[in-house]
């Protein structure tokens, strides 16, 4: 799944998945509350959480000791085949990485940015089964389609093009970031309590 790659990659990718999962949680909010609402913490299109989670993944997939053990020892050509441990993996990190980041997001400003209290068998309402398997179904999406059409798009983009690209989203992230630490997005549908 990974050959030898650039920063500007991993930057890129950060921002695509952030920018995916923020769009699937306003598409949600959308659909259940009937209105938009800009989820995160942070201002901008992108929801860091999922952005970490998916480099995380990316990463992880990578390292050719799990390519082996997840493509079998007959395929010669290093691709992952076994959708059912994706999905486990995928759902297990990511579960991690969200009680996590809700426990410290909780922590520093005193608020919740999603609370699971309402679903069954949640884990202090930074976690719930609803939200792991939906991890797992990310994972696959993820691994399967979205990096092999994101590394094909990458290779075809001028290599000035995509360090300009990186090096934008990097700067307003962080003017965002900057922002958001003293004035975080908070609200009805955005944070709880």
């Amino acid at each position: 799944m990974r050959k030898k790659v650039s920063f500007d990659y991993y930057v890129l990718l950060f921002f695509l998945v952030s920018f995916f999962g923020w769009g699937w949680e306003v598409v949600l909010y959308l659909v259940r509350e009937e209105r938009f609402v800009n989820r995160g913490i942070l201002s901008g299109p992108w929801l860091p959480i999922y952005g970490a989670g998916g480099l995380f993944l990316y990463l992880l997939f990578s390292n050719p000791l799990l390519v082996g053990l997840l493509s079998g020892r007959r395929q010669a050509d290093g691709r992952i085949r076994k959708p059912i441990s994706v999905f486990l993996i995928s759902m297990t990190v990511c579960s991690v990485l969200e009680y996590m980041a809700g426990s410290l997001l909780e922590k520093a400003w005193g608020v919740k940015w999603w609370d699971y209290s309402g679903m069954p068998f949640n884990l202090n309402g930074h976690i719930c089964l609803m939200s792991c398997l939906m991890f797992g179904i990310g994972g696959l999406f993820l691994v399967f389609f979205l990096i092999p059409v994101y590394s094909g798009l990458y290779r075809r983009m001028p290599e000035k093009v995509r360090l300009a690209a990186a090096l934008l989203l990097l700067g307003l992230f962080i003017v965002d970031a900057a922002h958001s630490a003293d004035f975080p997005n908070v609200g009805k549908g955005i944070t709880y309590r």
